[in-house]
Formats: structure tokens, C-alpha cells, sequence
């Protein structure tokens, strides 16, 4: 069975160093470690993590070696304009929009981020598949990293 395709923004990777989010952070790239998912990250990324604490970067260059980098294409910036152009953030938070896009563009259905305020949010997700149905890209499943982790338990 193939690995599901799961794309990372950055906030995942400065979770694992955030007392509010390192649990599931930590959780969530155990699991690509042990090949529950397969990950997916992108240049935009690496871009965002080269100005962050040592200790991000370090950890980020650790996994390197357990995900895929996509590139920001002509593809994905048509479809963050698009994004763009349908008011789903203002072009202030372009980058956002842009993560979502790559991920789409990346064929991954699904895409992990603590970004509350501009990616998992109730009233964007709806959005940004109305966008990509009318571009002729699939939905994506846009959650937060404690929604995707695998929670043993007895109970289930």
C-alpha cells in the first residue's frame, strides 16, 4: 500500500520546538520516520527556516534525508494567484496561499500546518477547494498535525 503524501509547512518543523505544539509535532515526524506517511516539503520552505532558531534548521536538515522538496513551480504560482485573486488571503500572507498550492500541485491530499489564522481555518479550507475544483485539481485535506498523528489506543 502506497504511503500517503503528506506536505509540511514550516510552522510544523518550529513546532517540534514550540511548548504549545511539540508533542504532536514531535509525533507527527516520528511517524514519517517510521513510514506512516510520506512527506513532502518545498523550497518555500527551506527559504522560511533559514532565518529560524539553530535548532529548527538543525532538525529540518535532519529530515532532509526523509521527505521530498517540491519546487515553487509556474504551476503553483498560478494557483496561488488564484487563491489570491478569490480573497482567500490578502497578498500579504501570500506564502501561506503558496503552501497550499504546492501541496495541491504536489498531489498530495493532505497538508500539515499550524497556521490557524490563514491555512487550517474552517471558513479557508472550503475556499481553497472551491479554487482547486475549478482549476481541475483535487480537494485537500488541510489539518493540523494532531488531526493526521496515529494515537494508539485500546478503546479503538
Amino acid at each position: 500500500m502506497p504511503l500517503l503524501r503528506i506536505y509540511a509547512d514550516t510552522s510544523v518543523f518550529g513546532g517540534v520546538f514550540d511548548e504549545e505544539f511539540q508533542t504532536a509535532s514531535q509525533a507527527f515526524f516520528d511517524q514519517v520516520r517510521s513510514r506512516r506517511f510520506e512527506l513532502v516539503t518545498s523550497a518555500i520552505v527551506q527559504e522560511e527556516i533559514s532565518p529560524a532558531p539553530v535548532e529548527v534548521q538543525e532538525f529540518f536538515a535532519g529530515m532532509l534525508g526523509s521527505m521530498e522538496i517540491a519546487d515553487v513551480s509556474e504551476e503553483a504560482l498560478a494557483l496561488r494567484a488564484a487563491y489570491l485573486a478569490a480573497g482567500i488571503v490578502s497578498p500579504k500572507w501570500s506564502d501561506d496561499a503558496l503552501h497550499v498550492a504546492i501541496a495541491t500541485t504536489s498531489n498530495c491530499p493532505l497538508i500539515v500546518s499550524w497556521n490557524f489564522k490563514h491555512i487550517v481555518h474552517f471558513e479557508k479550507i472550503p475556499l481553497y477547494n472551491a479554487v482547486n475544483t475549478l482549476k481541475g485539481y483535487s480537494h485537500i485535506g488541510i489539518f493540523s498535525p494532531l488531526e493526521v498523528i496515529h494515537y494508539e489506543s485500546e478503546d479503538i
